[in-house]
């Protein structure tokens, strides 16, 4: 029964074989592989964004961190949410590759509102040569939460960004799982919602480890180049990567394993809703849930094997009423009898 983490999952089959078939004879170094050429034809295909700039890196901070520094002066500052990834959980990698700082804007369901927003912003960039000035605006696609931004949200926060002149970055870590929840296509959840960068999440996602960095602004493409290069991201066996993102986006294979991971959610969801005793903190619409649950409970779970965030508190002493949080989480290889089983022994 685990539950901690999408990226703790198994490697996709088709992934798997894709890896092995691009691992024959030679390949052009440095994304100059026939494969990458492939996948960034796919993606623009996918996008509906034939000028888009497409480059792949392992990991979802290097994706994140080299967006924002190509976006982002080290004077500016970045606008997000608390409790974005970007500020929780890449040890300050944005700060460190971009030289700019962050900005916390408060946040209801993890996603900003549109006036909290222009309220951060209009009081940045007053104070002159002093003070930092205004950078791009970074949304979490799903949140760090499990909620999801709508297309109508998307819009509404990046038009407070254009009317100061800023551009938005996506950081889209479970981005598939988000477009299933809404059922709305790669296009209207980023460059049509006003989004000018996507970190477009693989490995959370049945991959071994490649992000796709698109750009819809052509024109930041070249220094995205440089920054990856500078930093160490640019892969020199690059058709590993190109591999497992061809295989990712052929026959919709990213869009059926976000599928699968949020039909299990969905019946964990369910599951914890028909149980007395225990609650739900937002509302789940992607992948992971959050939920509080008796002390007794979770060390019942613990002692079955189960393998899950306990979010505040000790589990393992302390009154056996009291509530703690735990953070779930389902790829697209969970069953339901795994579901089913966490559910029984929750209820014990």
């Amino acid at each position: 029964m685990f539950f901690a983490s999408d990226n703790a999952g198994p490697v996709h089959p088709a992934v798997m074989d894709a890896l092995q078939a691009a691992n024959t004879g030679y390949a052009r170094a440095y994304g100059a592989d026939d494969l990458m050429a492939t996948v960034r034809s796919q993606i623009r295909d996918l996008f509906e964004a034939p000028e888009a700039a497409v480059y792949l890196v392992a990991t979802g901070t290097a994706a994140n961190s080299l967006l924002l520094a190509t976006m982002a002066n080290p004077w500016d500052t970045v606008f997000c949410a608390p409790m974005a990834h970007i500020h929780e959980d890449e040890c300050n990698a944005p700060e460190f590759y971009s030289g700019a700082k962050l900005t916390l804007v408060p946040a209801t369901n993890a996603k900003m509102t549109p006036d909290a927003l222009h309220k951060a912003i209009s009081a940045e960039g007053s104070r002159g040569v002093h003070g930092p000035q205004r950078g791009p605006v970074s949304l979490t696609q799903a949140t760090e939460k499990g909620t999801v931004h709508s297309p109508a949200e998307l819009q509404a926060l990046t038009e407070v960004a254009r009317d100061f002149g800023l551009k938005t970055h996506m950081d889209g870590a479970r981005f598939a799982n988000a477009l299933v929840h809404l059922g709305c296509t790669p296009a209207e959840m980023t460059w049509k919602s006003g989004i000018d960068t996507l970190s477009f999440g693989g490995t959370k996602n049945g991959l071994m480890g490649v992000e796709a960095a698109v750009i819809f602004d052509p024109a930041l493409a070249w220094e995205f180049e440089l920054r990856r290069k500078r930093g160490a991201h640019l892969f020199s066996k690059h058709r590993y990567l190109s591999a497992q993102m061809h295989a990712y986006l052929t026959n919709n294979l990213w869009h059926d394993m976000a599928s699968a991971a949020n039909t299990a959610c969905a019946r964990l969801a369910a599951g914890l809703r028909a149980t007395p005793g225990v609650e739900l903190v937002w509302e789940p619409q992607a992948n992971l849930i959050f939920t509080r649950f008796s002390r007794a409970a979770h060390q019942r779970l613990h002692t079955a094997g189960a393998v899950y965030y306990v979010w505040d508190g000790d589990h393992t002493t302390g009154d056996p009423t009291e509530l703690l949080t735990a953070r779930l989480v389902c790829d697209w290889s969970m069953t339901d009898a795994t579901v089913d089983q966490f559910i029984a022994t929750l209820r014990g």
